[in-house]
């Protein structure tokens, strides 16, 4: 495999157990918070602590006083609360994790649609194309945000410090100061390895990755993704240098991308 992709960074120790390899962040993202609730005539509000308390199961009913608090004009029915996770590793559920550990040191979309009163986390783009309600979720400010890749943009740059240092700090939660930030979003990294064994090839990865990040942004956009920031555009600049190959990152800040590239990395996926 000539690279991977994944939205959950490896730490410190992974890296170690690993051959040599670089973390390109590429791309961003919400994480919503979908519901069934379909009597329901507005959006639902809710806030990180309410969010922790669902999943914690301290918070089992929808007419719970905490829902009931940030929701008080709204109907709300008298079904449980059911509670739908990914039970595997995916990076969707590290984003939320990550969220909810920050917001509570204690702490799937089918099921949630045929489940009345069912809750569950996934992707902006997956929910939009099933329909599905997303909650309002509070920030720090006290604002109630919802999941776009502009409210992820402004998450980016509310860790523009942190993420200057280790371009695998997570975004989630935002400090105050960012008023517009939404606050479960995550990056997506691929994971490129240092030392290719063709060097023709690997200069032809570093030059579609360098397009990926600096040429792609319009049609992240177009998919709900939010694009990185031109800091960690430079960052990933400098991650890519230290990649083999025959060919410099400079030389993909193109007009447009070349199909040659493109048609290349479509068969090197696995």
């Amino acid at each position: 495999m000539d690279f991977g992709a994944s939205d959950a960074p490896l730490g410190d120790q992974q890296l170690k157990e690993m051959p040599a390899l670089v973390q390109v962040p590429e791309s961003s993202g919400p994480v919503c918070i979908t519901y069934n609730l379909p009597e329901l005539k507005m959006q639902l509000k809710l806030s990180g602590t309410t969010l922790a308390g669902i999943y914690l199961g301290k918070i089992k009913s929808w007419q719970d006083p905490a829902v009931k608090k940030e929701n008080p004009s709204v109907s709300l029915p008298a079904h449980d609360i059911v509670v739908a996770h990914r039970s595997d590793g995916i990076g969707t559920t590290n984003i939320f994790t990550s969220y909810l550990a920050k917001i509570d040191s204690e702490g799937v979309t089918g099921v949630v649609k045929q489940t009345p009163g069912g809750i569950c986390y996934v992707e902006l783009t997956y929910a939009t194309d099933n329909k599905l309600p997303a909650v309002s979720v509070k920030n720090q400010t006290g604002s109630r945000v919802q999941p776009t890749a502009a409210g992820t943009t402004a998450a980016i740059n509310a860790f523009a410090a942190q993420l200057a240092k280790d371009v695998r700090t997570p975004i989630v939660d935002p400090p105050a100061s960012a008023k517009n930030a939404y606050p479960i979003s995550g990056l997506t990294f691929l994971l490129v390895p240092k030392h290719g064994k063709d060097p023709k090839k690997t200069g032809t990865l570093k030059q579609f990755i360098a397009y990926a990040v600096t040429q792609g942004p319009t049609q992240a956009q177009s998919m709900a993704y939010a694009p990185i920031s031109p800091t960690l555009q430079q960052q990933d600049e400098n991650l890519l240098s230290r990649l083999g190959g025959t060919a410099q990152p400079a030389q993909a800040k193109l007009k447009g991308a070349s199909a040659e590239i493109i048609t290349m990395m479509a068969l090197w996926i696995v």
